[in-house]
């Protein structure tokens, strides 16, 4: 049950403290007084998106905070916040804080959270019924939504929808392997002529580069060849006098051994010249005019260019794609035998998808038929006596085309409030107080189901007067005896009934506007009722009908 509620700079509210009872409380006061400031309070607890516009301004952000005493039959709540990390006892507090930045922080218990465990928690504290309702309503994809939640068949839908992800992936997959079948013998011909290609190179690693050097070492062969035996011929020459050298100085460290280091250093160097010499003999020997191993190297750098410009910017490059085609090629090989496999794990898991349709849609059809009649008894109570109500599903066994995450069905609510007229869907019929009615029936027997203690109704009595206000009433009352209700209104009828009246109005104060909400007593409340039928006329009857009005609501 919410118990408190604080809201600090809110729109025109700068700060607000509200207690709540059981039983019904109801919101009045003038159109624009600040009364939907209260559901938006409510929506950003719920985890809402909220909006910088929404802080008052002047203020840097905007705080509510909510207390709720939760009993022993939400022990699951309790226990899973606990799960969760949230110290959780008899009470749960909820706090948004609201920046002008856009930014929000979420608590629970003092602890911070997210937008989505806050959301998830405040779904099982409370219930929303408000005008945006009404357009939910006229659109048939809500309807499936009233089934299951009545028929507490939720659960059952998102194991079908489980069911129904694992379908569609194997079947994508299965699909997508069909595909390649059909493309499979002329994905295989490339493939294999890509791979023929790449193999019958032979490439080597790095092969490009050294060709590149030879090329270049063959086209030069005149030009190293002449500088080659030039310098052959210098150092050559340089031998014979460097070899008597080094006779003088091992003949000098015969003579004075302080010499013998130079000696062998210089005898060291000598030898070195002459193996340099041999190398240079050799390296010369090598050096051939060979204009066909020219012609050999540059055909073969062709070859390797046109492979690279195919399948990559680098030799490397060339060599992966020649791997992954055959790789691939290999798996062509083997589609068949992966192809059958899916195929028949497709026709299990479709067989076995059907099956699970064909319950679920058992057991939303059954509802329905328990809802019709419950519907048509809460219409009998709301004034709508004459009114017929009908839900109306496809008719035949769900098929795979008809299929999607929550089933084959796509109900629609019939109605029609006067005899004689077959029954239509809402949408085209039903006038602002019968779906006003309709809503109300609805949220009635949800509430009922649900464990929410706390339902929030704003002025779910659009379209409605006299009669139909005294029955709207008396069902709200009826409700307020098993759930705290919260009502904002602009109805005496229902306000009559409340345990406890909150009067909303704005004011002005130092060039600021505000908003303010005060818990009426017994003598304020006659006469916010007749203010609220009469306006500025009140006369003594009107406080006459308004005071039997309460006495007989209460």
């Amino acid at each position: 049950m919410l118990c408190e509620l604080h809201i600090t700079n809110l729109a025109l509210i700068e700060k607000l403290s509200l207690v709540f009872a059981g039983g019904l409380s109801v919101l009045t006061g003038e159109t624009g007084a600040g009364k939907s400031i209260i559901l938006q309070a409510i929506h950003l607890l719920s985890g809402g998106k909220g909006s910088s516009t929404w802080v008052r301004s002047g203020t840097d952000s905007t705080t509510i905070e909510a207390l709720f005493e939760v009993g022993d039959d939400h022990s699951q709540v309790l226990g899973k916040l606990q799960e969760q990390g949230f110290d959780a006892d008899g009470t749960i507090v909820i706090k948004r804080v609201l920046s002008q930045n856009g930014r929000s922080r979420f608590y629970i218990n003092g602890s911070p959270a997210t937008a989505k465990i806050t959301g998830e928690l405040a779904e099982n504290l409370f219930s929303v019924a408000s005008q945006h309702d009404h357009q939910q309503l006229l659109a048939a994809r809500y309807h499936l939504d009233f089934i299951d939640a009545v028929g507490g068949l939720w659960q059952h839908r998102l194991d079908f929808s489980r069911q129904f992800d694992a379908w569609q992936q194997i079947k994508n997959e299965y699909d997508d392997l069909r595909r390649k079948e059909m493309e499979k013998e002329q994905r295989k011909d490339f493939l294999s002529f890509q791979v023929r290609e790449i193999m019958d190179a032979r490439l080597i690693p790095e092969e490009d580069d050294r060709l590149v050097m030879e090329k270049q070492r063959l086209k030069s062969a005149d030009d190293l060849n002449r500088l080659g035996r030039k310098s052959y011929s210098l150092l050559y020459d340089a031998i014979d006098p460097l070899a008597q050298m080094r006779k003088n100085l091992v003949q000098m460290a015969e003579l004075d051994a302080s010499v013998a280091p130079l000696s062998e250093e210089v005898a060291g160097l000598t030898y070195q010249l002459e193996e340099k010499l041999a190398g240079l003999r050799g390296y010369l020997d090598t050096i051939t005019n060979n204009p066909q191993a020219l012609e050999t190297v540059m055909a073969r750098l062709d070859v390797l260019q046109q492979l690279k410009r195919k399948y990559g910017p680098a030799l490397a490059d060339v060599i992966s794609y020649g791997s992954k085609a055959a790789s691939e090629l290999e798996e062509l090989e083997a589609l068949d035998v992966r192809l059958e496999k899916l195929e028949k794990e497709l026709k299990k898991l479709e067989d076995e998808l059907l099956s699970a349709a064909g319950k679920l849609s058992g057991a939303r059809r059954k509802t329905a038929r328990e809802l019709e009649g419950t519907i048509r008894n809460e219409l009998l109570s709301l004034c709508l006596d004459r009114a017929l109500f009908e839900i109306k599903f496809s008719e035949g066994e769900p098929m795979l085309s008809s299929l999607g995450r929550t089933g084959a069905d796509r109900p629609a609510f019939m109605f029609s409030a006067n005899p004689g007229e077959t029954v239509k869907p809402i949408a085209q019929i039903a006038s602002g107080g019968e779906l006003s009615r309709l809503l109300l029936a609805l949220k009635c027997l949800l509430a009922r189901k649900d464990q929410v203690e706390t339902v929030i109704f704003d002025e779910v009595d659009t379209g409605i007067s006299g009669k139909a206000a005294e029955s709207v009433a008396r069902k709200i009352k009826e409700l307020a005896t098993h759930h705290q209700v919260i009502c904002i209104t602009h109805l005496a009828q229902i306000a009559s009934c409340a345990n406890d009246h909150y009067r909303v109005s704005k004011y002005v104060s130092n060039d600021r506007t505000h908003t303010d909400i005060v818990l009426l007593d017994e003598t304020q409340k006659v006469l916010e009722l007749a203010g609220m039928l009469d306006g500025d006329s009140v006369t003594q009857q009107t406080l006459a009908y308004v005071t039997e009005l309460i006495n007989r609501n209460q």
